[in-house]
């Protein structure tokens, strides 16, 4: 069942946002407030969660609280990748978390992804696994590891510069629990010590092939509490409705953080899907139309 609805992923992150198109965020500003107020008018219990901030920014908060956002939204979302992407140390977590708490208006603040790739050598990984649980565990009400799934090398990664980033652009191909071919890491086998307590993040692609297959793991981890999005852009895909209509199904049984995400190009300036759209409208529309098929009120 959907458990909270988060409104897009990173905004504050040049490879998810453009900040050429929005340089001060007041569009995101504009389009959330108009997205949480169509998702309460569908569902008025459901959380709405300002989507997961990649860098934790306390200044990004209160930039949002100017335009009121913070009056919209229930929870705070961080993500936060010290071993890889992050100039801070994995110890810092707590204090990460702190930072934003301060700033919040005392709405719970969620770790919606938390991860470290196998980039360059699997016990990375499983030391970062066993470490971010024990910082993180009591420290926030939700945690979502990211990933379950290497992403396919055939695939791109989302992300606007892609191999212009250099080898932090190729860490997105390694940031899984089971590689490409099917087969568990080392860090997989720690997984179940962590859960329920510890979630799982994982973005599914249009008719993703891996779908059954993360069922199966999510069980084999028992993970309860699952992130993934539904992509706006996606929507307009022919069959759309039907691939989303599996893809929930097949996810039921966990406690589901959806994320409404990605513009469609002509719904906006086209450059790219994380342009705003020209209307909030039409992203909130999405939104609700999201929330009245998999979680009316």
């Amino acid at each position: 069942m959907i458990e909270a609805a988060k409104i897009w992923n990173e905004p504050n992150n040049k490879s998810h946002w453009d900040p050429e198109l929005d340089p001060d965020w007041s569009l995101y500003a504009a389009m959330t407030r108009t997205a949480c107020d169509a998702i309460q008018a569908e569902n008025a219990r459901l959380p709405r969660v300002l989507g997961g901030m990649s860098p934790i920014d306390p200044g990004f908060v209160l930039n949002l609280k100017s335009k009121g956002v913070l009056d919209k939204v229930d929870v705070l979302a961080v993500h936060g990748f010290p071993l890889d992407w992050n100039h801070w140390q994995i110890n810092d977590w707590p204090a990460k978390i702190d930072e934003i708490s301060a700033v919040s208006d005392g709405k719970p603040v969620w770790v919606t992804e938390v991860g470290v790739s196998t980039f360059g050598a699997e016990e990375v990984q499983e030391f970062g696994l066993r470490r971010s649980a024990e910082l993180l565990i009591g420290k926030a009400p939700r945690l979502h590891w990211y990933s379950l799934f290497d992403l396919p090398r055939a695939w791109p990664a989302t992300t606007r510069h892609k191999e212009a980033e250099g080898s932090s652009y190729y860490r997105h191909f390694y940031m899984g629990l089971v590689r490409e071919d099917g087969t568990p890491k080392l860090a997989y086998r720690h997984f179940r010590d962590f859960a329920p307590h510890l979630g799982i993040c994982q973005w599914f692609h249009f008719e993703d092939h891996r779908l059954d297959d993360a069922v199966r793991h999510l069980r084999t981890l028992g993970v309860r509490h699952l992130r993934t999005g539904l992509s706006w852009a996606d929507s307009f895909r022919p069959g759309a409705d039907a691939w989303f209509d599996r893809m929930m199904a097949a996810l039921d049984e966990f406690d589901v953080t959806v994320t409404f995400c990605f513009t469609p190009e002509h719904l906006g300036p086209g450059r790219h899907h994380t342009s705003p759209p020209h209307r909030s409208e039409d992203f909130a529309e999405f939104c609700a139309r999201m929330i009245r098929r998999y979680c009316p009120g």
